[in-house]
């Protein structure tokens, strides 16, 4: 089918609601509106899928979801019985719609006969990885789009090692989604049945703790910390995402004494009000948390994009200039 049949095809389709039907009938007479949603697929790689939200072929929504799961479910079934009882851990961001998301990937993965552990609220990418690995299970699925304006979102895969998928299975996961058709080829469950049968079980604190005692056990030298605790003084921004529980509470536990957090980038907010961009690699992002440094004789500034994988981090110089420390 060309983009205007795709189009079409999913106009006419059942599986829309009336508000994604109106979105769609709202551009039919824009027709670089519609080549842009249905020229083609979102090409699924090692990093799964990213693109911005919205109604069709080629934007990020429920059906491409289910889509992109039903291909990895058929990817986890032909690895055999005992990696499909391993199950699927999920997790999810800060985003709009990203715990809609991870819940139609978990009902499509259930749907599946595959277990699935979904974390209950959003939480870091770092425990989702970790998650994998402590579970024993086959695969991991996070709902992110890492540091990505707001208008994005993203489908992100791991494997039983707790790193992205392999090429291999990446590869597999795109031919099948060539395949299966967007709509019919999908199994999935109510997300409730499936929760009452067991098919999917929620992950919460029990979860936090198990990360945050691996994460403390990494600690090199505490001792370095004791020394200065009494005195240093930081700020932290998680930038509206999902490190505003944890990174504090690590450093709390680290012997951290004066973690002062920027109070409005702690709430959580997937349409990121206080930034472009939420990316702390972006110097212009630390605007808030500059300004709390200088209000609190502060030296250091440590910032967390919304999946909290990625730092920034910002050092007070001898002029009183706060300069960024790169990745280089």
């Amino acid at each position: 089918m060309d983009y205007k049949q795709t189009y079409q095809h999913w106009l006419q389709s059942p599986a829309l609601s009336e508000a994604e039907k109106a979105e769609l009938a709202a551009i039919a007479g824009n027709d670089k509106e519609i080549e842009s949603r249905f020229f083609s697929q979102l090409e699924f790689g090692t990093a799964g899928l990213r693109g911005t939200m919205g109604v069709g072929l080629y934007r990020m929504n429920v059906h491409v979801i289910r889509h992109a799961t039903q291909a990895f479910a058929q990817v986890i079934l032909e690895e055999g019985p005992e990696a499909v009882k391993r199950g699927v851990s999920v997790c999810f961001d800060c985003r709009n719609n990203s715990d809609i998301f991870a819940r139609e990937a978990a009902c499509v993965m259930a749907g599946n006969g595959i277990p699935v552990r979904l974390f209950e609220a959003l939480r870091p990418t770092p425990e989702l990885s970790f998650s994998v690995r402590e579970y024993g299970c086959i695969a991991g699925i996070n709902v992110t789009a890492s540091h990505n304006p707001k208008e994005y979102n993203g489908y992100k895969v791991y494997w039983e090692d707790g790193a992205q998928l392999p090429p291999k299975h990446a590869d597999e996961v795109a031919r099948k989604m060539k395949e299966l058709d967007v709509f019919d080829s999908i199994k999935r469950v109510d997300y409730d049945k499936a929760l009452a049968d067991g098919m999917i079980t929620l992950m919460g604190e029990e979860t936090d703790e198990k990360f945050l005692t691996n994460v403390m056990a990494q600690v090199t030298d505490k001792t370095v910390v004791e020394k200065v605790a009494d005195d240093f003084k930081m700020v932290f921004t998680p930038f509206h995402g999902t490190g505003h529980k944890l990174i504090p509470e690590a450093l709390k536990r680290m012997g951290m004494k004066h973690v002062i957090c920027v109070p409005e980038q702690m709430v959580i907010d997937g349409n990121f009000p206080t930034v472009v961009s939420p990316n702390p690699e972006n110097p212009e992002g630390f605007y808030l948390a500059i300004e709390l440094a200088k209000q609190n004789d502060v030296d250091f500034i440590l910032g967390t994009d919304p999946d909290a994988d990625r730092v920034g981090i910002m050092v007070r110089d001898k002029n009183g200039e706060y300069q960024v420390l790169s990745g280089n």
